[in-house]
C-alpha cells in the first residue's frame, strides 16, 4: 500500500490544468478553463477546469473532480493505480508500506500468475505472427472470418500451436515455476505426472481485467477441426486472479467508449465483440457465452445504467436468458434488446454490411425489453386466456424486479394497455411478487432507540413503522440514499418530505467543510474542559437522541470524520474531497466548494454557514432543524396509520397511536421552541 506521506505528496503536486490538458485542449475562460468535455459526446465546452480550486467539472454529466478523479474516470483506473499513474508524471518515488507475512505471500501469488499470463500472452502472439504455422492456422483463420490486422492487434490475439506440451516446456526454460504454470491452467497433469498444454491447436483470445493484465484466456477450436467438438471453446480454470463470473470479455478495450456513449452493448462471444470494434461499434462487451451474473453487471453499470442485450435473431435465445434479464433489471439497468435477422450473430452480419449499415441498424432497431416481452406474450398466446394468464405472470416478475418505483408504475401502465389486463389488478400483482422476494431476504437489524428522547422513541411507532423515520417498501426503493450516492443534491424522485433531505443534506455539508473545526469548549465527565468539533457534536447529538443519518454515504462520511478526526493535520475538506470513493468524493466537491450549492433550493429565512466563528450559533440551529424535520415525518406516518380502516377498527392499536401521536406532537413544541419557530396545530 502506498503511505500517507507519498499519498499527499502526489496531491500536492498533481495540478488539475496540467492533468487535464493531456487529454482535452483547454482554452481560457475568465478566471477558469474550457474545454470539450471527455466523459460524453460534447459538442459545445461544458467541462470547466478552475486552477484555483484544482478541480475540474462537466456541466453537462456532471463528471469531474480532483486530478486522481479525473484519471480514475478517464483511464477507468482504481484510485491507487491513478495515484500511480500520477506519481509516474509528476516523477514522485513511491514508498509503499511493508505488507504483511500473510499479504506479501498472497501478493507474491498473484504477481506471479499474472507474470506467468504476461509471458504466455506474448508466446501466443510470437506463435502466430513470426512462425510459418502460426501465420498458415491461426493467422490464416481470423483473416478468413473477415478481421483487419489492425483488430488483430488491437485485441492481442494468438495461436497455440498442435505440440502436447511445447509451452510447458518453454515457460520452464523461461525460469517460470511448476506450480504457477499449472495454477494458470495452461497446462494440466495428468494422473501420471506428465503435463500437456490446454490450449493447443486453437486461436488465443486474451482476457484482461480492467487495468490491462491478462487474467485469463480463451482458446477456440480451429474450423477444421471442429467436426464433432461439442465443447469449442475452451477457458482458463479459476485461480486467484481469474473468476469467469465476474470477467466481461472486451471491458478493457470497451470502457472509455462506454462512458462517452452512456451505453453498453452485451453480445455472446468473442468474435461479435471483435466484428463490433471492427464496424466502429466499441462500446461492446461479452459475457463470453456464459450465463450473466450479477458481477457482470456491476461491472458494466460502473460505467452506465444503460444497455443493449444482441442476440441472434430468433426469439428462443431471449427465453432462454430471461434470468439473465431480469437480473439486469433488478440491478437497475435500463435495458433494450435487438435483434438481428434469423441466421445472423453480430460478427456475420458485419461481414455482409458496412459500418454505416451495421452503426444505422444498431440505432434503429433497439427495443425496450419489457415492452418487447410483452408483444411476444401476445403473440404467442393467441388469445387462449390459459396461456396469456400463464405469460402475463412473466411479465408481472419481470416488473417486480425493478427497484424504481416510477418505472415500474410506468411499465405497469403500458403493460396494462397492451394486454388488456386492468390496471390494478396488475399492480396487485407486481406487490404482492416483491412483498414474496422481501420475505425471502434477510430481516434488518433493529435500531435501538431506547436512550432516546420521546421523539427517538415515537419513530419506532408500531411494528409497522421503519426504525429511525427509514423508508421501507416501494419507498426504499425511491429513498436518496440511491440518489445521493450518485452525488446529486436532492433525490429526484424521493416519496418523503425534500425538505428533510435538504436539511441532512446541510448537515453533512457542515462536516465536509468544518468537520475537524472546534465549534466551542465543553467540560467532560471529570469536569476538565476540552475542544468540541463540529464532527464530534453532530456524532453525540444524534447519538443522544438514538438516531442516525438517513442517507448510509452521509452516515459514512460522518463514521469516517470521527475515525480520522485524531490524526495530525487532519482536514475533513482535504479528505473526502480526495477520498478513493468516487461517489464519496463527488458529492464532497459539491459542498465543500461551492457555499452555494443549497442556495438555489434553500428557503430565503434560512442561511448557509459562511464564517467559522459562527459554528456554536449555526450548528445547534442546523441540528434542531433536522430534528424537527424528523418529527414532522413522524407525525405525518402517525396520521396516516391513524386513517387506516383496519386501525379504525382496532381500538386497543388506535389508543395507542393517538398516544404516541400526543407525544411526538410535545417533543415538536419543544423543539419549535428551540428553534424560535411557531407550530400550527
Amino acid at each position: 500500500m502506498i503511505d500517507r506521506q507519498t499519498v499527499d505528496k502526489i496531491l500536492d503536486a498533481a495540478n488539475i490544468v496540467d492533468v487535464v490538458s493531456d487529454f482535452v485542449t483547454l482554452r481560457r475562460s475568465g478566471a477558469n478553463m474550457k474545454g470539450l468535455c471527455p466523459f460524453h459526446d460534447d459538442r459545445t465546452p461544458s467541462f470547466m477546469v478552475s486552477p484555483a480550486k484544482n478541480i475540474c467539472k462537466c456541466f453537462a454529466c456532471g463528471k469531474g473532480g480532483t486530478p486522481v478523479h479525473f484519471i480514475m474516470e478517464h483511464e477507468q483506473l482504481t484510485y491507487p493505480d491513478a495515484l500511480r499513474y500520477l506519481a509516474r508524471k509528476y516523477h514522485i518515488e513511491i514508498h509503499e508500506r511493508e505488507l504483511t507475512e500473510e499479504e506479501r505471500e498472497q501478493q507474491s501469488e498473484r504477481e506471479s500468475l499474472f507474470a506467468v499470463n504476461q509471458w504466455a500472452l506474448d508466446w501466443f502472439q510470437h506463435q502466430m505472427h513470426d512462425t510459418p504455422e502460426g501465420l498458415a492456422i491461426g493467422m490464416a483463420y481470423f483473416r478468413q472470418r473477415g478481421f483487419r490486422d489492425d483488430i488483430i492487434r488491437k485485441f492481442q490475439l494468438g495461436f497455440c500451436p498442435d505440440r502436447s506440451d511445447q509451452q510447458w516446456k518453454d515457460a520452464l526454460s523461461a525460469g517460470y515455476q511448476e506450480n504457477h504454470i499449472l495454477a494458470t491452467g495452461l497446462a494440466i497433469r495428468r494422473e501420471d505426472g506428465s503435463t500437456f498444454d490446454r490450449f493447443r491447436n486453437r486461436v488465443i483470445f486474451p482476457i484482461f481485467s480492467l487495468s490491462g493484465k491478462v487474467v485469463g484466456f480463451g482458446g477456440r477450436v480451429l474450423a477444421a477441426a471442429t467436426k464433432g467438438v461439442n465443447i469449442k471453446y475452451q477457458n482458463s480454470p479459476e485461480s486467484i486472479i481469474y473468476s469467469k463470473k465476474r470477467e466481461l470479455y472486451g471491458l478493457y478495450q470497451a470502457r472509455q467508449a462506454i462512458v462517452r456513449a452512456d451505453l453498453c452493448y452485451l453480445v455472446e462471444g468473442y468474435t461479435d465483440v471483435m466484428a463490433m470494434h471492427q464496424m466502429g461499434v466499441e462500446n461492446v462487451v461479452s459475457s463470453s457465452g456464459t450465463a450473466l451474473t450479477t458481477d457482470q453487471i456491476r461491472a458494466i453499470h460502473r460505467f452506465t445504467e444503460n444497455i443493449t442485450v444482441i442476440y441472434d435473431g430468433d426469439a428462443a435465445g431471449i427465453k432462454a436468458s430471461q434470468r439473465g434479464i431480469d437480473l439486469l433489471l433488478a440491478e437497475g439497468m435500463v435495458v433494450k434488446l435487438l435483434l438481428l435477422p434469423d441466421g445472423d450473430d453480430p460478427d456475420s452480419f458485419a461481414r455482409k454490411h458496412t459500418a454505416e449499415e451495421y452503426q444505422k441498424f444498431l440505432a434503429e432497431h433497439q427495443v425496450d425489453f419489457l415492452r418487447f416481452k410483452t408483444g411476444l406474450v401476445m403473440a404467442e398466446a393467441k388469445n387462449d386466456p390459459i396461456q396469456l394468464s400463464r405469460l402475463t405472470d412473466s411479465i408481472v416478475q419481470s416488473i417486480a424486479v425493478i427497484p424504481n418505483e416510477i418505472m415500474r408504475s410506468l411499465y405497469i401502465k403500458e403493460s396494462s394497455q397492451t394486454l388488456g389486463v386492468d390496471e390494478k389488478l396488475l399492480t396487485r400483482s407486481v406487490t404482492n411478487t416483491r412483498l414474496r422476494g422481501n420475505r425471502t431476504a434477510a430481516p434488518a437489524q433493529p435500531v435501538n432507540n431506547d436512550a432516546g428522547t420521546t421523539a427517538a422513541h415515537a419513530a419506532q411507532g408500531s411494528t409497522e413503522q421503519p426504525a429511525q423515520g427509514q423508508p421501507t417498501g416501494d419507498a426504499a426503493a425511491q429513498a436518496p440514499s440511491q440518489t445521493a450516492e450518485t452525488g446529486a443534491t436532492l433525490p429526484a424522485n424521493a416519496s418523503a418530505d425534500r425538505t428533510f433531505y435538504l436539511k441532512e443534506l446541510l448537515l453533512v455539508q457542515m462536516l465536509v467543510r468544518h468537520g475537524e473545526k472546534v465549534m466551542c469548549n465543553v467540560e467532560d465527565a471529570d469536569g476538565q474542559e476540552r475542544a468540541l468539533t463540529v464532527t464530534e457534536y453532530v456524532a453525540l447529538t444524534l447519538q443522544d437522541d438514538g438516531l442516525a443519518l438517513r442517507v448510509p454515504l452521509h452516515q459514512r462520511i460522518l463514521n469516517e470524520a470521527l475515525e480520522h478526526l485524531g490524526e495530525e493535520g487532519f482536514s475533513a475538506s482535504r479528505y473526502f474531497i480526495n477520498h478513493p470513493d468516487l461517489k464519496i468524493a463527488h458529492i464532497a466537491t459539491e459542498l465543500a466548494t461551492d457555499p452555494e450549492t443549497l442556495s438555489k433550493i434553500h428557503s430565503k429565512n434560512e442561511e448557509l454557514p459562511a464564517e467559522e466563528d459562527r459554528l456554536v450559533e449555526l450548528m445547534p440551529r442546523i441540528m434542531t432543524d433536522y430534528k424537527l424535520a424528523i418529527v414532522q415525518e413522524q407525525l405525518t406516518s402517525l396520521r396516516n396509520q391513524l386513517r387506516q380502516p383496519d386501525v379504525l377498527r382496532d381500538k386497543n392499536r388506535y389508543v395507542e397511536l393517538m398516544r404516541q401521536y400526543q407525544e411526538v406532537k410535545l417533543a415538536q413544541k419543544d423543539l419549535a421552541h428551540q428553534a424560535g419557530d411557531r407550530v400550527l396545530m
